[in-house]
């Protein structure tokens, strides 16, 4: 009866960890029918944004979105729980032309 009691939690993360993998692996397949090169674009991001709204609902909801200032404090930027922090504005690079400023992705 002892061992069971102290089994108990590891079967419960097991088998939560086992239903995120599920959820990961079912987005993953969907993205590749998205990908699959067989849809035009606007369709295709439509299939991308569906399949990450059905990996969001399967996992409770999206994560919750936190406002976060930039470093230089001239914006608040607002991001899912966990990102990266917003870029710095010295992190920006003119354009070849010399007609816009370049923020790198994260």
């Amino acid at each position: 009866m002892a061992t069971v009691v102290l089994l108990a939690p590891l079967v419960g993360a097991g088998w939560a960890w086992a239903q995120a993998n599920a959820v990961e692996q079912i987005y993953q397949s969907d993205l590749a029918i998205c990908n699959s090169g067989q849809l035009s674009a606007p369709a295709r991001e439509a299939c991308v944004r569906e399949a990450g709204r059905r990996r969001d609902a399967a996992r409770g909801g999206p994560p919750p979105e936190i406002p976060q200032p930039t470093p230089d404090g001239r914006a608040t930027v607002v991001t899912p729980e966990g990102a990266a922090p917003p870029p710095t504005s010295s992190d920006a690079v003119p354009s070849r032309d010399g007609r816009a400023n370049v923020v790198p992705a994260r």
